[in-house]
């Protein structure tokens, strides 16, 4: 790094709120520089051969419905620098004891009708939140503020801040039940909790309307699009940059960090009022993950033919089931049968893994920091319903949370969502403040998943960060950008 030259902003980090605060700040005329602690860009965004070469695995995040559906990385030429989505016939199964199972189809009439006795009730519940949805994004995707459209901002979160388990009552069948706690489960947070219908619904929602899609040759292929889109416009990328001080970085007016706030009090800590530095240490993580990868002999032998066609399966059977995993995760328990996400990549994208060969990627819930070996209760899950499964295991790639966090600096404990995504910590993440992204220092901002609106490959964190230090300090309005909005 050449400390001489000067940048009008420097990004520490390249996961995708990184990049897309680098993307609209170039976008913008500003010299822009961004700085990745590893040999690879992309945070979360990476793929790897981790089992056997010829078997491309995604690192951490697989499936994309937030990236497909994000008001900021949709409106980006990516197909032009390599993007390609690829869209399963199921977006995520669900299946049961009975070898029956439920599922979630791009099409909302033909999830409904499926459904049977709970057809109406789905309907009635989700067709008038998938039609305001529009109208209600870029507000519900950013910091707390007056929405643009109060009535069906209001309609939202009126059943959003509700427990799970709350709303799982409107439903008959244990199908639905049953697809709804799947859905719930991503908040990694307990069922009883407020604000876990929350995340159900936005995944809900934006299955019907952007479906839940791959990125073709691997999650690396949407950090690449990216990056290479930012240096067409004049940006610039250096990896293997380890940012602890911030006498290391280069001449600037304004530094986003795409990093946790444990990490920011470390670089930063030193400039901060001593209110921030507090509020920052009561900063709160969540629950963590241990993930298998695996490389198979073919197909996973699922009972039920719906999760044979899923690009996702949530693996827990009943609504009660899951609720008392999560709960007892909660509690620093690990459940004999744990919740366990699964994502079949190479059943869409065949050039993950050699011809008639699969790779296959999940992951159960641990308390935070947990180091034990989940692999066991994972794979006797999976075999659960899909009987044969552990005979067309050819290699296995196993990560517990210490290992994802020396992966990912962010991903404290293995908290892979930045941080818990409760009541307390939703819209005021990762500090109560008049704009969540400052700092207590002027010209340092925040832009990570520990920032509104939480986890997940959106980028929008980076894309409301950027724009308040536009405005802040360069005196951009963004709302008259030729780019967004």
């Amino acid at each position: 790094m050449n400390n001489n030259i000067a940048y009008d902003a420097v990004v520490v980090g390249s996961g995708p709120n990184g990049l897309a605060a680098a993307i609209l700040l170039q976008q913008h005329g500003l010299n822009v520089l961004v700085l990745e602690a590893r040999d690879t860009i992309g945070g979360g965004m990476r793929s790897a051969e981790l089992t056997i070469p010829g078997y491309v695995h995604d690192v951490c995040s697989a499936v994309h419905p937030m990236a497909a559906a994000s008001p900021f990385l949709s409106k980006l030429p990516l197909e032009e620098y390599g993007l390609s989505y690829v869209n399963p016939s199921i977006l995520a199964a669900h299946p049961f004891d009975d070898s029956t199972a439920a599922a979630l189809y791009a099409g909302l009439d033909e999830t409904a009708t499926a459904l049977g006795p709970d057809r109406e009730t789905y309907l009635n519940f989700f067709k008038p939140l998938v039609e305001k949805w529009p109208a209600i994004a870029d507000d519900l995707l950013g910091p707390f503020g007056f929405p643009k459209d109060p009535l069906a901002f209001a309609r939202f979160g009126l059943s959003a801040i509700l427990p799970a388990q709350l709303l799982a009552r409107k439903f008959k069948t244990k199908h639905l039940r049953g697809l709804w706690s799947g859905m719930a489960a991503h908040s990694m947070l307990p069922f009883s909790k407020l604000t876990t219908s929350a995340i159900a619904m936005v995944l809900t929602i934006n299955g019907h309307l952007k479906g839940w899609p791959i990125v073709k040759g691997g999650t690396q292929m949407l950090a690449n699009a990216m990056a290479n889109y930012f240096c067409s416009l004049g940006g610039e990328i250096e990896t293997n940059t380890i940012i602890s001080s911030l006498r290391q970085l280069p001449k600037t007016k304004v530094v986003l960090f795409d990093t946790s706030p444990t990490q920011l009090l470390q670089i930063a800590g030193h400039t901060f009022s001593s209110i921030y530095k507090q509020q920052l240490r009561r900063y709160r993580y969540g629950m963590g993950l241990f993930k298998v990868d695996w490389a198979l002999d073919g197909p996973v032998p699922f009972t039920a033919a719906q999760c044979r066609e899923a690009g996702t399966v949530h693996i827990g059977n009943t609504f009660e089931e899951i609720a008392f995993s999560e709960q007892q995760i909660s509690k620093g328990k690990h459940p004999e049968r744990p919740f366990v996400l699964l994502a079949q990549q190479s059943l869409f994208d065949e050039g993950r893994a050699p011809i008639g060969k699969q790779v296959l990627w999940g992951y159960c819930h641990v308390p935070n920091g947990s180091t034990k070996d989940m692999t066991t209760r994972i794979e006797n899950q999976i075999e659960r319903f899909a009987p044969g499964f552990k005979e067309r295991i050819l290699a296995r790639h196993t990560t517990d949370t210490e290992a994802l966090e020396n992966y990912n600096l962010n991903y404290h404990g293995g908290d892979v969502n930045g941080g818990a995504l409760d009541l307390g910590q939703l819209f005021t993440r990762p500090a109560l403040r008049f704009s969540p992204y400052r700092s207590a220092t002027k010209g340092l901002y925040i832009c990570s998943a520990s920032t509104p609106p939480g986890g997940g490959v959106h980028g929008m964190g980076g894309y409301h960060a950027a724009k308040k230090a536009l405005l802040d300090i360069f005196k951009i309005n963004i709302n008259s950008s030729k780019y967004f909005m």
